[in-house]
């Protein structure tokens, strides 16, 4: 046990994480040459693609020093803030964390909300100054800003390059020297928690645990704690870059279990792991349940597929811990789900690991959030989708969700950024200048401001430079409408939205003419309308494909052309009180880009 080390990587996005634990795997021998590749532990090709790390990655590695054997548990974290819970619970099955901060671009926001999570957690830090081989850094610069944060000596600072190796040894060498053996009591019962869990087709759910006290055999009988469901550990094994099986796993060891486990309820993540005919006292603390930032509505394409749909998102919530989905019915769109999401990149992965992985077609309608209501009776609710919304006339108060943005940018971007925050009914709370050129701004804005195309738009004014974090600070009261989007008078309840009324008249009127363009024109007449109670306040209108009925009619006399466009007038006149529009769904996400 005291050979043992478990550590995480943390650090703002493209710092460099996923290329420094390439080049671990390779010091250390984890991984051959030939099976090496670039972010070696990310095995979602959607990971590869967008070269980002999605989930957080787990991977055992043997190492020597001074002649003795150690097991070092690395895991691999996203530094996305839409991926934040991933990183609270590498956070919790570890003693020591790699911060790891890129030499030219300085410390960003996510570093900062990284590291307060790893010291409320009690790990040991190693500050990290990689990418040294760009010709941009400036390793005195950014080493002082460490020393700011952190509060070390700079002799404790290892300079490194994932792209070159330099620095890899030191780097191992501070894991064993530094961060501390796991604590725990071998002789105790058995004692584990589960940190992440993912779906197999062949061998059912698979469940990733560290062990805290006791051990663990083959063939023993466990159960889990909070389900009280129990199964035999038919394999239990570690992660190496395949899952390796063992006999017996120890206290401070991280592996994992396979015991036919069929229903996603029985596994929750933060549960505990026990043996079921000596099991321990207590459970261990797990994580806070996961808050929702986003909520949004997926629906199947085809009615039929509801079903199915159903079972591809249990399973996706078994890899992903942060999804949270509940059912709900549409008029326009028939059953489906209302899901939170902890962001839009959250969103936009899920809905792609539906087509990918279960082949599922899959409808989103506009995100929001959640609001508190309460009606002039007393009566308190909250409200995730629009159409719950009562009566505008028995509402007393609307309620909604603000946020504590903090933006770090170039001292030259700061009037562009003000700009934009202002615009997102944002208030400056804070400025902070971290160096001469080097700004932390800190703002009071409402969620639902920035869930669409804030941080495109913050990186876009500040030409890449601005990092940004945010956490919930509560909620407000504020002036706040239901907008509906009317088809030739009927309700689109999907495009419905709750929104500032200050802002109402040119959202409403952007979806409209945004709704123009997309909706093929039809053989009568369509009203777009964006309405806010009774009153209208924008409308386009789609003309009516027209055709040529007097074309047969060479010369002779007016009143026969006449009498053929007074009979398709009265034609057209019906057709309108009959024909129905379909939308498409490009215009369902076309709403999010109205600024394009």
């Amino acid at each position: 046990m005291k050979n043992i080390r478990n550590f995480c990587i943390i650090a703002h996005i493209d710092h460099g994480k996923s290329t420094l634990a390439d080049r671990l795997l390779q010091e250390t021998g984890t991984v051959s040459d030939r099976d090496l590749q670039e972010q070696t532990l990310d095995d979602m090709d959607i990971e590869r693609e967008r070269g980002i790390t999605i989930k957080s990655h787990a991977i055992q590695m043997d190492y020597e020093q001074d002649g003795e054997q150690y097991k070092l548990n690395l895991i691999d974290t996203p530094g996305h803030v839409d991926f934040s819970y991933e990183v609270s619970r590498s956070i919790a099955a570890c003693e020591g964390a790699l911060l790891i901060v890129d030499a030219a671009q300085g410390i960003e926001a996510q570093t900062i909300s990284n590291l307060y999570l790893a010291l409320e957690n009690d790990l040991e830090i190693i500050p990290i100054l990689n990418k040294m081989d760009l010709p941009g850094a400036q390793p005195e610069e950014v080493a002082d800003q460490i020393v700011d944060l952190i509060g070390c000596s700079r002799d404790k600072i290892i300079p490194a390059s994932g792209k070159t190796g330099l620095g890899i040894k030191d780097i191992l060498k501070a894991v064993i020297n530094d961060v501390p053996a796991p604590k725990g009591d071998p002789e105790a019962p058995l004692q584990a928690m589960v940190f992440d869990s993912v779906f197999n087709s062949f061998r059912g759910i698979i469940a990733y645990f560290r062990v805290l006290n006791g051990s663990i055999k083959k063939g023993d009988k466990v159960k889990f704690f909070n389900s009280g469901k129990d199964y035999f550990a038919d394999e239990i094994g570690i992660l190496r870059l395949d899952m390796e099986p063992l006999k017996e796993l120890k206290t401070g060891d991280v592996g994992y279990i396979i015991s036919g486990i069929k229903s996603a309820a029985d596994v929750k993540v933060g549960d505990t792991l026990t043996n079921f005919n000596a099991p321990c006292e207590a459970a261990v603390d797990g994580f806070e349940e996961v808050k929702p930032m986003v909520f949004a509505g997926v629906y199947p394409v085809v009615t039929e597929d509801y079903e199915d749909l159903r079972a591809a998102m249990e399973k996706l919530q078994l890899n992903d811990a942060s999804l949270t989905f509940e059912t709900e019915s549409s008029a326009a769109l028939g059953f489906g789900f209302r899901c939170g999401f902890l962001g839009m990149l959250h969103m936009e992965i899920i809905t792609e690991r539906l087509e990918r992985e279960f082949e599922m077609d899959v409808i989103t309608t506009v995100p929001n959030v959640s609001y508190n209501c309460a009606t002039r009776s007393g009566k308190e609710f909250i409200v995730n989708n629009p159409s719950e919304l009562p009566d505008p006339s028995s509402i007393e108060w609307i309620e909604e969700p603000y946020i504590k943005a903090q933006v770090i940018t170039k001292s030259e971007f700061v009037g562009s950024v003000m700009t934009l925050a202002i615009e997102k009914r944002g208030e400056l709370s804070n400025q902070v200048y971290l160096s001469a050129d080097r700004v932390e701004l800190t703002f009071e804005m409402p969620l639902a401001e920035i869930v669409f195309d804030f941080y495109d738009r913050l990186k876009s004014v500040s030409k890449g430079y601005a990092s940004f974090d945010y956490y919930p600070s509560g909620m407000r009261q504020s002036n706040l409408k239901k907008m509906d989007i009317l088809l030739n008078g009927d309700h689109i309840d999907a495009l419905s939205a709750l929104i500032h009324a200050d802002n109402a008249f040119n959202l409403g009127k952007k979806i409209c003419k945004k709704l123009k363009e997309l909706i093929p024109r039809q053989q009568f007449v369509v009203a777009i309308q964006a309405a806010i109670g009774a009153k209208i306040i924008a409308r386009e209108t789609i003309s009516a494909l027209r055709k040529d009925v007097t074309a047969k009619c060479y010369g002779g006399d007016i009143s026969r052309k006449r009498k053929l466009l007074e009979k398709q007038k009265a034609g057209k006149k019906k057709m309108r009180q009959i024909g129905s529009v379909e939308v498409p769904q490009s215009a369902f996400l076309a709403v999010l880009k109205l600024d394009d």
